[in-house]
């Protein structure tokens, strides 16, 4: 007699074999904030393929991240589970979370039942091969510019910006032939090679444009198949470093760029710069930091400083379309076209200016906003759709259009998915929504242990935006009449019980507390060993609280 719990599992192979299931091709920028045609971002955005695929698919205006920095943000996309159900809110490695160990993400479910899986690129954070199936290009953040044995910022970029930040976040740029001692470099961090420019006509591939090739010439093989498969594209634009073609700058005069619009003083209700962090620069108040930098380089120069920055922004936005309509003609111009859904999104946003703030990593709309686009054939009814959204559903809504099992854990310690399938409001924008009305969004702080009650949260519907900081300081946003997020409701005793609505909403939503589990002094001393190997100073592949001891102190003195 067979199991009734097994029946689903035995029989769901012989359900689909016959069934015509959708091709995906999901396309993730880095760094992607609303600067795309239609959404509004910026006047001069220049994105016509990312509008073309709006045009046939539903473009959700208010998508938004669960967490805007990279790792926990793709983490928590890829599993489709909250950083406060994995836990992970920072950079530590998924690989090694108790929660991601036993569920699956979304690439390895679909392998499990039948889909070719091909990715390439940044669709991770990190160590992401071994879930496809097939895998074409390594994470690759270049060109990079290079002097004297190290990675740079790009030659033009003025000081202390260029050496505050360096040669990511402090870099951007033309692609043009420099002199010595600069060249520029190509890789991953553990291998650098020399990237070769002597001219537009005379150059390497950038690593976007690698991706691209990559996309495109897997398709057309693709298409020729009659296995369904998933293919995951990652482009690394428009992450810093800002550095792409100069026909890409060319298309944005610098005299023309026009800033966002901007409240001086806005910053001052605000409360991110409470719960800044000594530990980590990433996780404080980086984009305070890099917003004054940038404009100290210019001589104190606001508008020049944003204005450089904004095109190579919009610059590299305009590279990443360029790429991604080369992908969407191939699909267009073969039989894929009738039976591949295509997703358009991004981990996270990114604020240029606004609150005297530039980066991501804010609970701010700038930094948690995303493009989101689903072209769904013969499903979606192409249109806009308002209601707020995360990227917590993209999983459900894959195994929704693909029918696949609704379990995508890899035995009983798994959990199941926490957000919800958006293929209703893809039939119908404008309703069929079943998931909650707001959206939740945690931010990074770095952290030894993250207790997920002890963190950074925020919630936004369609007329409010909360966010409620581990210090207890609350900010709240009137969105639907105060769209820029301007004057903090939360100071205002009139909206007491509008806020005291939110606080409850948000706190029913996260667990509660969640201690540090206690640690041993032995199990102290292994994690200290894992650290620093070379502790072991007699090579027999134990540390001694000796060894341990002689270690801390050389270290203390150096």
């Amino acid at each position: 007699m067979f199991s009734k719990a097994l029946l689903p599992f035995l029989f769901f192979p012989l359900l689909v074999r016959g069934a015509d299931r959708p091709n995906v091709v999901l396309i993730i920028c880095d760094d992607l904030n609303d600067y795309v045609e239609t959404l509004g971002g910026h006047p001069q955005a220049k994105t016509p393929n990312m509008k073309r695929l709006m045009d046939r698919g539903v473009s959700f205006t208010q998508a938004h991240c669960n967490i805007p920095i990279c790792n926990p943000s793709r983490a928590s996309m890829v599993f489709g589970l909250y950083p406060h159900t994995s836990q992970l809110f920072g950079f530590e490695k998924w690989q090694t979370n108790a929660v991601f160990k036993n569920s699956r993400t979304f690439m390895d479910h679909f392998r499990a039942n039948g889909y070719h899986t091909l990715g390439t690129g940044k669709i991770m954070h990190s160590g992401e091969r071994k879930e496809w199936v097939e895998y074409g290009n390594d994470v690759d953040y270049s060109p990079l510019a290079h002097r004297d044995g190290k990675n740079v910022a790009h030659p033009d970029v003025p000081s202390p910006f260029r050496d505050d930040f360096e040669s990511i976040d402090g870099s951007f740029g033309p692609l043009k032939k420099v002199k010595a001692p600069f060249s520029w470099k190509s890789g991953t961090w553990r291998k650098l090679e020399d990237f070769k420019y002597h001219s537009e006509e005379d150059r390497d591939l950038t690593a976007d444009e690698k991706n691209g090739q990559w996309a495109v010439e897997n398709l057309k093989s693709l298409a020729q198949s009659k296995k369904p498969f998933l293919m995951g594209v990652g482009f690394i634009r428009p992450h810093t470093p800002l550095i792409v073609p100069q026909k890409y700058f060319d298309r944005f005069p610098l005299e023309s760029i026009k800033l966002p619009v901007i409240k001086r003083g806005d910053v001052e209700d605000t409360f991110k710069r409470t719960v800044g962090s000594k530990e980590d620069d990433r996780s404080g108040d980086r984009g305070s930091k890099i917003y004054d930098q940038l404009i100290a380089s210019y001589g104190g120069d606001r508008e020049l400083a944003l204005k450089k920055f904004i095109q190579a922004y919009l610059a590299s936005v305009a590279s990443v379309d360029d790429l991604i309509g080369e992908i969407l003609d191939t699909i267009e111009e073969s039989a894929l076209k009738e039976n591949t859904i295509v997703i358009l999104t991004s981990d996270h946003g990114w604020g240029m200016g606004e609150k005297d703030y530039l980066y991501k990593n804010s609970l701010w709309q700038e930094s948690t906003r995303v493009p989101l686009v689903i072209s769904a054939p013969g499903l979606t009814k192409p249109g806009t759709c308002g209601q707020p959204v995360s990227l917590i559903d993209l999983y459900p809504t894959l195994v929704d259009l693909c029918n696949l099992p609704k379990e995508t854990g890899k035995n009983a310690k798994g959990r199941p998915l926490d957000g919800h399938s958006l293929k209703p409001l893809l039939a119908k924008p404008d309703g069929g929504w079943t998931g909650p009305a707001a959206v939740l969004t945690a931010m990074y702080k770095w952290a030894d242990y993250y207790d997920p009650a002890e963190q950074n949260y925020a919630l936004r519907d369609k007329e409010w935006r909360y966010i409620r900081y581990e210090n207890g300081k609350e900010e709240l946003y009137h969105v639907a009449e105060d769209p820029h997020e301007w004057t903090n409701l939360a100071l205002d005793s009139k909206h007491e019980a509008t806020l005291f609505t939110y606080r409850e909403s948000l706190l029913k939503r996260i667990p509660k507390s969640i201690p540090k589990p206690e640690v041993t002094a032995d199990e102290w001393k292994d994690r200290y060993f894992k650290r620093h190997p070379e502790a072991d100073t007699n090579k027999d592949g134990k540390l001694t609280w000796a060894e341990h001891k002689a270690h801390k102190k050389l270290k203390a003195k150096n």
